[in-house]
């Protein structure tokens, strides 16, 4: 039992060293006026377990052994954006994959530029 408690001491270590501010509010970057801050969802599971025990083995000789073992896995999903420039601060939620982070990114950018269907005009 105590190899289960330290994979799950390592595991837990682990995913509270994953789990802060920076990894659900991205870093943010500035382009043609426009910061954006990425917003993102984090989600995982993870499981450990161990064993032991003792017998005959078909040989007839006694045999005992021990186990464990953990594993885990996750993702990381785009959300939103937080919009920040002259005209003001924003939220766009995005929906669907990372193509969909750059098509918003495109979108803000292209909006903003001169000529580009911004706030002047529609």
């Amino acid at each position: 039992m105590e190899d289960v408690e330290k994979l799950l001491k390592t595991a837990m270590g682990e995913i509270e060293r994953m789990l802060n501010t920076k990894t659900v509010v991205g870093e943010p970057m500035t382009i043609e006026g426009n910061t954006l801050i990425p917003l993102v969802s984090v989600g995982f599971g993870f499981g450990a377990g161990g064993g032991s025990g003792s017998g005959k083995m078909k040989s007839g000789d006694a045999g005992e052994g021990a186990g464990g073992g953990t594993a885990g896995g996750g993702g990381v999903k785009p959300v939103a954006l937080i919009i920040i420039n002259g005209e003001g601060v924003r939220m766009e939620p995005i929906k669907g994959a990372a193509t969909s982070v750059l098509e918003k990114v495109a979108d803000v950018i292209g909006k903003s530029a001169p000529g580009g269907g911004g706030k002047s005009g529609d």
